[in-house]
């Protein structure tokens, strides 16, 4: 599928990052999320979508995500 010029790759990982939480995807979130985070997408803005998806779609979706996200945040750290 080639991609259209209207969204940059990393707009594209942070829909699809909103779309996993959104469907409590977790199982699928750590590769979405990294895959994101090469694309530009900063861990402090990775932190902020969870923070707005859960006035939007679901406190515990979102809360579900946290520990995701931490672990994708410590093996990144790691190298």
């Amino acid at each position: 599928m080639k991609a259209s010029p209207g969204l940059t790759p990393r707009d594209r990982s942070l829909i699809t990052v909103a779309t996993l939480i959104r469907q409590n995807q977790s199982a699928q979130l750590a590769f979405h999320l990294n895959r994101a985070m090469d694309n530009g997408l900063t861990r402090e803005q990775a932190s902020e979508v969870v923070i707005h998806l859960a006035f939007y779609v679901d406190w515990p979706k979102a809360i579900s995500a946290v520990p995701v996200l931490n672990d994708v945040f410590a093996s990144r750290s790691r190298g």
